[in-house]
């Protein structure tokens, strides 16, 4: 089966930050994508905007190089890259100022598209950058703004971001990415809970024990040391990635496939949240690798910061006080430097009430593991009888639903969150995009918690590198009389 490509309509999108590196590794070389697939109208522009002085030519070589280096494919050797270059400008700008926006005016003058802007920015300069295109005529209806995270840093931010963007835009226009949720498999997440009978009845707490919500990376902090040291794992993952991952498990079914009905259902998810006790979070930070310690120190020599308490691994254990979840916890957990780099979604069924086979047999759960990376992908744990003569004895073995195998495997391994994500802003279906009052709920949940250790004056527990963190997360699932599922 190969996927199906709807071409969009002819669009102008203006990248913010158009020589940066998210610009540079994923929306240049995505859009490309696209266009060599044919979803891309040919008539439709991209246009990079940046501080720098550049020639429109000098910016396309710049973008001829990023798409060489970061997924172009042999179409960059046969002329398709050619002919998208030629659909490549590039204007001169100064966020703060009046430089470069006249020419941006005249490009996006009376062209009949949809208009997309896409902040590739720090958020210090949403503002501005909003400002400067209502007041040089830019923010019409057709226009769409997409803003990447973080969306504040804590609720007061998130809420003067929110109300800064709404004097320019509607609701409506506003874009606010999370990539997590344009990965192939999140969106499967909801077509299996949605739309198969045979799980949806099982979905609820009569049948589920726990659910692990896990996104382990091997990589240190790397070269945003000084921007994590003032986040930390609680803001840079869990409020946002973590949280939407626990929002599409969690809620409950929308009345349609509606932007809004599906947002509007992830907020009660949010607001249903309890808090969460001291006693239920563990933080770590990482130590350095034994034997290259150079090359990979710890986390307070990565950072720069010999007395920094902030987190780069959180482990929590989540209620949500409705009538499907009530005693149902929801374990999260995201970490840096850790043993492998995977991102799953664990929803761990319960022991049947009465095992007939005999202690012997032992105990078995079914478990339905999600994975979102590196190796995308859906199993169902069953319960069989282990082969051969010799009594019963129980194994578990794997109902592989891997849609890789159904669809084309080079497509599925190409379309990257980036690509269907930035065409659902064309199209203007924002059912991936998170709403203001979502982002506000989501840190009204949190920062309590930071708020909390922060007065208990809390020092993050050391981890091994390489290793599934501090033990005693470990320690906090036993009490439980459960364990994490290997990473």
């Amino acid at each position: 089966m190969v996927s199906r490509v709807i071409p969009v309509d002819p669009f102008d999108l203006v990248i913010f930050g158009g020589t940066g590196d998210l610009a540079r590794r994923k929306i240049l070389p995505g859009l490309f994508r696209r266009f060599c697939t044919g979803q891309m109208p040919s008539e439709a522009r991209v246009i990079g905007a940046a501080r720098s002085e550049m020639s429109s030519d000098a910016y396309q070589q710049m973008v001829a190089e990023a798409i060489r280096e970061f997924g172009g494919g042999p179409e960059c050797e046969d002329g398709t890259l050619d002919a998208f270059l030629e659909r490549i400008g590039y204007v001169a700008i100064d966020a703060r100022g009046t430089g470069g926006w006249e020419d941006l005016q005249k490009l996006m003058a009376d062209s009949g598209r949809i208009e997309a802007y896409y902040f590739s920015v720090a958020p210090s300069l949403f503002g501005d950058l909003a400002e400067r295109l209502q007041s040089y005529g830019m923010a019409d209806d057709n226009a769409r703004i997409v803003v990447e995270k973080p969306f504040g840093r804590d609720l007061e931010t998130a809420r003067e971001l929110n109300n800064t963007l709404a004097k320019y835009f509607d609701e409506h226009q506003i874009y606010r990415i999370d990539h997590y949720l344009g990965k192939e498999t999140v969106q499967n997440l909801m077509a299996v809970r949605f739309g198969n009978m045979l799980f949806e009845p099982l979905w609820n707490s009569q049948f589920v024990d726990h659910i692990q919500i896990t996104v382990a990376e091997t990589v240190g902090v790397g070269g945003r040391g000084e921007y994590y040291d003032k986040s930390g794992a609680m803001r840079d993952m869990v409020q946002n990635h973590l949280m939407q991952l626990l929002c599409l498990i969690a809620m409950e079914p929308p009345a349609r496939f509606d932007p809004d009905a599906v947002r509007d259902e992830k907020l009660k998810v949010i607001r249903a949240l309890e808090p969460v006790e001291p006693h239920h979070i563990v933080r770590g930070q990482y130590e350095a690798e034994p034997g290259d310690a150079e090359n990979q120190p710890d986390y307070r020599t990565a950072v720069g910061n010999p007395r920094s308490s902030t987190e780069s691994f959180l482990a929590m254990k989540c209620h949500i006080a409705n009538w499907r979840w009530a005693g149902t916890p929801f374990y999260l957990r995201t970490g840096k430097r850790m043993s492998r780099r995977s991102s799953e979604i664990s929803i761990v069924f319960k022991d049947t009430p009465h095992s007939i086979f005999g202690d012997e047999a032992g105990r078995h759960r079914n478990v339905l593991s999600i994975r979102l990376q590196p190796d995308e992908g859906i199993t169902l744990g069953v319960t069989i009888k282990e082969p051969g003569p010799g009594g019963m004895r129980l194994i578990d073995v794997p109902l592989d639903m891997t849609f890789a195998d159904a669809l084309s495997h080079d497509e599925v391994e190409t379309v990257d969150a980036y690509e269907r994500l930035i065409m659902d802003v064309i199209r203007g279906n924002q059912t991936l995009f998170m709403r203001g009052d979502e982002v506000e709920a989501a840190w009204a949940w949190t920062d309590p918690i930071i708020e909390g250790w922060q007065a208990r004056g809390e020092v993050p527990k050391p981890y091994d590198s390489h290793s599934d963190g501090p033990d005693a997360a470990e320690q906090m699932m036993k009490r439980d009389h459960r364990a994490w599922r290997k990473v």
